[in-house]
Protein backbone atom coordinates (compact mmCIF):
# COMPACT_ATOMS: atom_id res chain seq x y z
CA UNK A 1 0.00 0.00 0.00
CA UNK A 2 1.44 3.34 -1.05
CA UNK A 3 0.94 6.87 0.16
CA UNK A 4 -2.59 7.78 1.25
CA UNK A 5 -4.68 10.68 2.54
CA UNK A 6 -5.44 11.03 6.27
CA UNK A 7 -6.84 13.77 8.52
CA UNK A 8 -4.16 14.80 11.01
CA UNK A 9 -4.81 16.67 14.26
CA UNK A 10 -1.65 18.20 15.74
CA UNK A 11 -2.65 20.47 18.61
CA UNK A 12 -5.59 22.14 20.32
CA UNK A 13 -6.55 25.38 18.62
CA UNK A 14 -5.24 24.29 15.25
CA UNK A 15 -7.59 22.95 12.58
CA UNK A 16 -6.98 19.40 11.39
CA UNK A 17 -5.75 18.99 7.84
CA UNK A 18 -6.06 16.25 5.25
CA UNK A 19 -2.55 15.40 4.12
CA UNK A 20 -0.56 12.68 2.40
CA UNK A 21 1.07 10.17 4.73
CA UNK A 22 2.96 6.90 4.44
CA UNK A 23 1.47 3.89 6.27
CA UNK A 24 3.80 2.02 8.61
CA UNK A 25 4.22 -1.66 7.78
CA UNK A 26 1.39 -3.73 9.34
CA UNK A 27 2.21 -6.19 12.13
CA UNK A 28 1.38 -9.86 12.52
CA UNK A 29 -2.07 -9.24 14.05
CA UNK A 30 -2.94 -6.19 11.95
CA UNK A 31 -5.65 -5.70 9.35
CA UNK A 32 -5.52 -3.15 6.52
CA UNK A 33 -8.98 -1.73 5.80
CA UNK A 34 -10.00 0.38 2.82
CA UNK A 35 -12.37 2.87 4.44
CA UNK A 36 -15.64 3.37 2.60
CA UNK A 37 -17.38 5.74 5.03
CA UNK A 38 -16.66 7.42 8.36
CA UNK A 39 -19.07 9.29 10.63
CA UNK A 40 -18.07 12.57 12.29
CA UNK A 41 -18.88 12.01 15.96
CA UNK A 42 -19.01 14.42 18.91
CA UNK A 43 -16.07 12.59 20.47
CA UNK A 44 -13.91 13.67 17.50
CA UNK A 45 -14.93 17.25 18.23
CA UNK A 46 -14.04 16.82 21.92
CA UNK A 47 -10.55 15.81 20.83
CA UNK A 48 -10.20 19.08 18.90
CA UNK A 49 -11.28 21.02 21.99
CA UNK A 50 -8.80 19.20 24.20
CA UNK A 51 -11.45 17.66 26.45
CA UNK A 52 -10.55 14.13 25.31
CA UNK A 53 -6.76 13.73 25.54
CA UNK A 54 -4.97 11.58 22.99
CA UNK A 55 -1.34 11.40 21.88
CA UNK A 56 -0.61 13.64 18.90
CA UNK A 57 -0.15 13.85 15.96
CA UNK A 58 -3.39 11.91 15.65
CA UNK A 59 -5.42 10.57 12.74
CA UNK A 60 -8.97 11.56 13.66
CA UNK A 61 -12.05 9.35 13.36
CA UNK A 62 -13.33 6.26 15.15
CA UNK A 63 -16.67 5.38 13.49
CA UNK A 64 -16.34 3.64 10.14
CA UNK A 65 -16.97 0.73 7.84
CA UNK A 66 -14.96 -0.60 4.95
CA UNK A 67 -13.42 -3.61 3.24
CA UNK A 68 -10.43 -5.67 4.32
CA UNK A 69 -7.54 -5.24 1.90
CA UNK A 70 -4.85 -7.31 3.60
CA UNK A 71 -4.18 -9.21 6.83
CA UNK A 72 -1.14 -10.13 8.92
CA UNK A 73 0.03 -13.70 9.29
CA UNK A 74 -1.56 -14.07 12.73
CA UNK A 75 -5.03 -12.75 11.85
CA UNK A 76 -7.87 -15.28 12.15
CA UNK A 77 -11.07 -13.25 12.48
CA UNK A 78 -11.29 -11.64 9.04
CA UNK A 79 -10.17 -12.27 5.48
CA UNK A 80 -9.42 -10.01 2.50
CA UNK A 81 -12.67 -8.87 0.89
CA UNK A 82 -14.70 -8.97 4.12
CA UNK A 83 -16.93 -6.05 4.94
CA UNK A 84 -16.10 -4.85 8.45
CA UNK A 85 -17.30 -2.35 11.03
CA UNK A 86 -14.54 -0.68 13.06
CA UNK A 87 -14.92 -0.48 16.82
CA UNK A 88 -13.40 2.19 19.11
CA UNK A 89 -13.38 -0.41 21.90
CA UNK A 90 -11.47 -3.52 20.83
CA UNK A 91 -12.22 -7.03 22.03
CA UNK A 92 -9.15 -9.25 22.27
CA UNK A 93 -11.32 -12.08 23.72
CA UNK A 94 -8.48 -13.32 25.94
CA UNK A 95 -7.76 -10.67 28.60
CA UNK A 96 -9.30 -10.74 32.09
CA UNK A 97 -12.07 -8.23 31.26
CA UNK A 98 -13.08 -9.94 28.03
CA UNK A 99 -13.23 -13.25 29.92
CA UNK A 100 -15.46 -11.63 32.56
CA UNK A 101 -17.97 -10.50 29.96
CA UNK A 102 -16.86 -6.84 30.04
CA UNK A 103 -15.10 -6.51 26.68
CA UNK A 104 -15.53 -2.72 26.50
CA UNK A 105 -12.81 -2.63 29.18
CA UNK A 106 -10.46 -4.78 27.07
CA UNK A 107 -6.87 -4.52 28.27
CA UNK A 108 -5.61 -4.33 24.69
CA UNK A 109 -6.84 -0.75 24.15
CA UNK A 110 -3.83 1.13 25.62
CA UNK A 111 -1.42 -0.86 23.46
CA UNK A 112 -3.57 -0.52 20.35
CA UNK A 113 -4.08 3.23 20.85
CA UNK A 114 -0.37 3.96 21.16
CA UNK A 115 0.82 1.97 18.17
CA UNK A 116 2.19 4.34 15.46
CA UNK A 117 0.29 3.89 12.20
CA UNK A 118 1.60 6.42 9.67
CA UNK A 119 4.62 8.59 8.96
CA UNK A 120 4.14 12.18 7.84
CA UNK A 121 6.19 13.92 5.17
CA UNK A 122 8.23 15.69 7.90
CA UNK A 123 9.24 12.30 9.29
CA UNK A 124 7.05 12.43 12.42
CA UNK A 125 4.76 9.52 13.28
CA UNK A 126 1.01 9.68 13.93
CA UNK A 127 -1.34 7.45 15.91
CA UNK A 128 -4.89 6.43 15.10
CA UNK A 129 -7.64 7.68 17.42
CA UNK A 130 -8.43 4.76 19.79
CA UNK A 131 -6.30 2.63 17.51
CA UNK A 132 -8.39 3.42 14.43
CA UNK A 133 -8.03 6.77 12.63
CA UNK A 134 -10.93 6.52 10.22
CA UNK A 135 -10.78 9.95 8.56
CA UNK A 136 -8.49 8.45 5.94
CA UNK A 137 -8.43 6.39 2.78
CA UNK A 138 -7.06 3.35 4.60
CA UNK A 139 -6.41 2.35 8.19
CA UNK A 140 -4.18 -0.29 9.72
CA UNK A 141 -5.75 -1.72 12.89
CA UNK A 142 -5.44 -4.64 15.25
CA UNK A 143 -7.86 -7.44 14.35
CA UNK A 144 -9.48 -6.95 17.78
CA UNK A 145 -10.84 -3.60 16.51
CA UNK A 146 -12.89 -4.84 13.54
CA UNK A 147 -15.98 -7.02 13.23
CA UNK A 148 -16.91 -8.78 9.97
CA UNK A 149 -20.51 -8.32 8.84
CA UNK A 150 -22.44 -9.97 6.03
CA UNK A 151 -24.82 -7.32 4.74
CA UNK A 152 -25.72 -5.19 1.75
CA UNK A 153 -26.44 -2.11 3.85
CA UNK A 154 -24.85 1.04 2.37
CA UNK A 155 -21.47 1.80 3.91
CA UNK A 156 -22.68 5.32 4.82
CA UNK A 157 -25.23 3.73 7.16
CA UNK A 158 -23.12 0.80 8.27
CA UNK A 159 -20.39 3.15 9.50
CA UNK A 160 -22.69 4.59 12.18
CA UNK A 161 -22.91 1.22 13.90
CA UNK A 162 -19.21 1.69 14.59
CA UNK A 163 -19.87 4.09 17.47
CA UNK A 164 -22.98 6.26 17.90
CA UNK A 165 -25.64 3.68 17.12
CA UNK A 166 -24.00 0.92 19.12
CA UNK A 167 -23.41 3.23 22.08
CA UNK A 168 -27.03 4.39 22.16
CA UNK A 169 -28.85 1.17 21.34
CA UNK A 170 -26.46 -0.82 23.53
CA UNK A 171 -27.10 1.49 26.49
CA UNK A 172 -30.79 0.56 26.28
CA UNK A 173 -30.75 -3.11 25.31
CA UNK A 174 -27.52 -4.27 26.95
CA UNK A 175 -26.69 -1.97 29.87
CA UNK A 176 -30.09 -0.89 31.19
CA UNK A 177 -32.18 -3.70 29.67
CA UNK A 178 -35.22 -1.44 29.41
CA UNK A 179 -38.47 -3.26 30.01
CA UNK A 180 -41.46 -3.14 27.67
CA UNK A 181 -44.17 -0.72 28.77
CA UNK A 182 -41.76 1.50 30.71
CA UNK A 183 -41.19 5.25 30.52
CA UNK A 184 -37.89 6.58 29.13
CA UNK A 185 -36.42 10.08 29.04
CA UNK A 186 -33.45 10.93 26.81
CA UNK A 187 -31.47 14.08 27.59
CA UNK A 188 -29.54 15.12 24.49
CA UNK A 189 -30.64 14.11 21.00
CA UNK A 190 -27.51 14.04 18.91
CA UNK A 191 -26.48 10.86 17.13
CA UNK A 192 -26.13 8.86 20.35
CA UNK A 193 -29.31 10.23 21.91
CA UNK A 194 -31.36 9.47 18.81
CA UNK A 195 -29.97 5.94 18.89
CA UNK A 196 -31.04 5.65 22.53
CA UNK A 197 -34.53 6.67 21.45
CA UNK A 198 -34.55 4.00 18.77
CA UNK A 199 -33.34 1.45 21.29
CA UNK A 200 -36.17 2.41 23.65
CA UNK A 201 -38.69 1.97 20.85
CA UNK A 202 -37.23 -1.43 19.96
CA UNK A 203 -37.40 -2.42 23.64
CA UNK A 204 -41.12 -1.59 23.69
CA UNK A 205 -41.06 1.48 25.95
CA UNK A 206 -44.51 3.07 26.19
CA UNK A 207 -43.43 6.68 26.82
CA UNK A 208 -40.23 8.08 25.29
CA UNK A 209 -39.48 11.75 25.93
CA UNK A 210 -36.76 13.56 23.98
CA UNK A 211 -35.13 16.59 25.63
CA UNK A 212 -32.88 18.85 23.54
CA UNK A 213 -32.57 22.63 23.00
CA UNK A 214 -32.36 22.21 19.20
CA UNK A 215 -35.78 22.02 17.56
CA UNK A 216 -34.56 20.03 14.55
CA UNK A 217 -33.19 17.33 16.82
CA UNK A 218 -36.43 17.12 18.76
CA UNK A 219 -38.34 16.71 15.50
CA UNK A 220 -35.91 14.02 14.40
CA UNK A 221 -36.50 12.26 17.72
CA UNK A 222 -40.25 12.17 17.11
CA UNK A 223 -39.59 10.53 13.77
CA UNK A 224 -37.45 7.84 15.37
CA UNK A 225 -39.73 6.75 18.15
CA UNK A 226 -40.11 9.50 20.74
CA UNK A 227 -43.68 10.00 21.91
CA UNK A 228 -43.03 13.49 23.33
CA UNK A 229 -40.41 16.22 23.01
CA UNK A 230 -39.32 18.94 25.40
CA UNK A 231 -37.26 22.12 25.05
CA UNK A 232 -35.24 22.35 28.31
CA UNK A 233 -35.23 26.13 28.06
CA UNK A 234 -39.00 26.37 28.29
CA UNK A 235 -40.68 25.55 31.57
CA UNK A 236 -39.88 23.04 34.27
CA UNK A 237 -38.65 19.80 32.70
CA UNK A 238 -39.27 17.84 35.88
CA UNK A 239 -42.88 18.99 36.10
CA UNK A 240 -43.50 18.04 32.46
CA UNK A 241 -41.95 14.60 32.91
CA UNK A 242 -44.04 13.96 36.03
CA UNK A 243 -47.18 14.97 34.16
CA UNK A 244 -46.40 12.28 31.58
CA UNK A 245 -45.66 9.58 34.16
CA UNK A 246 -48.57 9.82 36.63
CA UNK A 247 -46.60 12.15 38.87
CA UNK A 248 -43.72 9.73 39.52
CA UNK A 249 -40.89 10.53 37.09
CA UNK A 250 -39.36 8.29 34.45
CA UNK A 251 -38.48 4.64 34.91
CA UNK A 252 -35.27 5.18 32.92
CA UNK A 253 -33.36 8.36 32.11
CA UNK A 254 -30.45 8.38 29.65
CA UNK A 255 -28.03 11.31 29.69
CA UNK A 256 -26.36 11.61 26.28
CA UNK A 257 -24.59 14.95 26.64
CA UNK A 258 -21.75 14.35 29.10
CA UNK A 259 -22.03 17.54 31.18
CA UNK A 260 -22.31 17.64 34.99
CA UNK A 261 -25.40 19.87 34.90
CA UNK A 262 -27.33 17.56 32.59
CA UNK A 263 -26.25 14.54 34.65
CA UNK A 264 -27.73 16.19 37.76
CA UNK A 265 -30.86 17.08 35.80
CA UNK A 266 -31.19 13.49 34.61
CA UNK A 267 -31.00 12.10 38.13
CA UNK A 268 -33.79 14.48 39.12
CA UNK A 269 -36.03 13.32 36.28
CA UNK A 270 -36.00 9.66 37.36
CA UNK A 271 -38.71 8.31 39.64
CA UNK A 272 -37.86 6.90 43.07
CA UNK A 273 -36.37 3.49 42.36
CA UNK A 274 -35.71 4.47 38.77
CA UNK A 275 -32.55 3.98 36.72
CA UNK A 276 -30.27 6.70 35.32
CA UNK A 277 -27.71 5.79 32.65
CA UNK A 278 -24.90 8.25 31.99
CA UNK A 279 -24.03 7.72 28.33
CA UNK A 280 -22.33 10.98 27.28
CA UNK A 281 -18.55 11.22 27.67
CA UNK A 282 -17.52 13.88 30.24
CA UNK A 283 -14.33 15.94 30.23
CA UNK A 284 -11.50 14.50 32.39
CA UNK A 285 -11.82 17.20 35.06
CA UNK A 286 -15.61 17.15 35.44
CA UNK A 287 -17.13 16.45 38.86
CA UNK A 288 -20.67 15.37 39.73
CA UNK A 289 -22.22 16.89 42.86
CA UNK A 290 -25.53 15.49 44.13
CA UNK A 291 -27.43 15.37 47.40
CA UNK A 292 -26.45 12.05 48.95
CA UNK A 293 -29.47 12.10 51.24
CA UNK A 294 -31.92 12.62 48.38
CA UNK A 295 -30.07 10.07 46.31
CA UNK A 296 -30.14 7.49 49.14
CA UNK A 297 -33.73 8.17 50.13
CA UNK A 298 -35.11 7.77 46.61
CA UNK A 299 -33.23 4.48 46.03
CA UNK A 300 -32.32 5.43 42.49
CA UNK A 301 -29.75 3.49 40.49
CA UNK A 302 -27.16 5.54 38.61
CA UNK A 303 -24.89 3.70 36.20
CA UNK A 304 -22.43 4.60 33.51
CA UNK A 305 -21.89 2.85 30.22
CA UNK A 306 -18.92 2.82 27.90
CA UNK A 307 -19.74 2.12 24.27
CA UNK A 308 -23.14 0.76 25.31
CA UNK A 309 -21.52 -2.03 27.39
CA UNK A 310 -21.71 -4.26 24.31
CA UNK A 311 -19.77 -7.29 23.15
CA UNK A 312 -18.84 -6.17 19.64
CA UNK A 313 -18.61 -9.73 18.30
CA UNK A 314 -22.18 -10.45 19.39
CA UNK A 315 -23.91 -7.07 19.24
CA UNK A 316 -22.60 -5.38 16.08
CA UNK A 317 -23.95 -8.20 13.85
CA UNK A 318 -27.14 -8.09 15.95
CA UNK A 319 -27.61 -4.36 15.28
CA UNK A 320 -26.91 -4.91 11.58
CA UNK A 321 -29.80 -7.40 11.52
CA UNK A 322 -32.06 -4.88 13.29
CA UNK A 323 -31.23 -2.36 10.56
CA UNK A 324 -31.82 -4.89 7.79
CA UNK A 325 -35.24 -5.70 9.27
CA UNK A 326 -36.21 -2.02 9.38
CA UNK A 327 -36.45 -1.88 13.18
CA UNK A 328 -33.34 0.30 13.35
CA UNK A 329 -33.39 3.38 11.12
CA UNK A 330 -29.85 4.26 10.05
CA UNK A 331 -30.68 6.32 6.97
CA UNK A 332 -32.38 9.07 8.99
CA UNK A 333 -29.24 9.53 11.09
CA UNK A 334 -27.15 10.52 8.05
CA UNK A 335 -27.51 14.27 7.58
CA UNK A 336 -25.14 14.49 4.61
CA UNK A 337 -22.12 12.87 3.02
CA UNK A 338 -18.95 14.77 2.16
CA UNK A 339 -15.59 14.01 0.53
CA UNK A 340 -12.43 13.59 2.61
CA UNK A 341 -11.08 17.11 2.21
CA UNK A 342 -9.78 19.60 4.78
CA UNK A 343 -12.58 22.12 4.22
CA UNK A 344 -15.28 19.48 4.39
CA UNK A 345 -13.90 17.94 7.58
CA UNK A 346 -13.85 21.30 9.35
CA UNK A 347 -17.30 22.20 7.98
CA UNK A 348 -18.60 18.96 9.47
CA UNK A 349 -17.22 19.92 12.87
CA UNK A 350 -18.81 23.37 12.63
CA UNK A 351 -22.19 21.85 11.74
CA UNK A 352 -21.89 19.48 14.68
CA UNK A 353 -21.05 22.32 17.07
CA UNK A 354 -24.04 24.38 15.89
CA UNK A 355 -26.43 21.43 16.16
CA UNK A 356 -27.09 21.46 12.41
CA UNK A 357 -26.11 17.85 11.77
CA UNK A 358 -26.79 14.52 13.40
CA UNK A 359 -24.05 12.83 11.36
CA UNK A 360 -21.92 14.02 8.50
CA UNK A 361 -20.39 10.97 6.86
CA UNK A 362 -17.02 11.37 5.17
CA UNK A 363 -16.56 9.31 2.03
CA UNK A 364 -12.91 8.92 1.00
CA UNK A 365 -11.89 8.86 -2.62
CA UNK A 366 -11.32 5.58 -4.42
CA UNK A 367 -8.17 3.83 -3.14
CA UNK A 368 -5.99 4.86 -6.10
CA UNK A 369 -7.36 8.38 -6.63
CA UNK A 370 -4.43 10.20 -5.06
CA UNK A 371 -1.98 8.18 -7.21
CA UNK A 372 -3.88 9.07 -10.37
CA UNK A 373 -3.92 12.75 -9.49
CA UNK A 374 -0.14 12.72 -9.06
CA UNK A 375 0.17 11.08 -12.49
CA UNK A 376 1.94 8.02 -11.12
Amino acid sequence: MGRMLATIFSEVGKEPTVEEVDPIEPGRNDVVVRIAASGVCASDHHVLLGSLPFPTPLILGHEAAGTVEAIGSGVTRVSPGDRVVASPDPCCAVCWYCAQGQPTLCEALPRISTTPRVRRTDGSIAFGMVGLGTFAEFMTVDEASVVPVETDLPFEQLALIGCGVTTGVGAVLVRARVQAGSSVVVVGCGGVGLSVIQGARIAGAETVVAIDPVEARRKAALGMGATDELDPGKGDAGERIRSLTDGRGADYVFEAVGRPETCVQSIGLARPGGTVVLVGAPAPGDRLEISLWEFFGDAKSVMTTRFGSVDIRRDIPRFVKLAESGLLDLASLVTRTAPLETGEVNAAFMALERGEAVRTVLVPRSPNASDRERGS
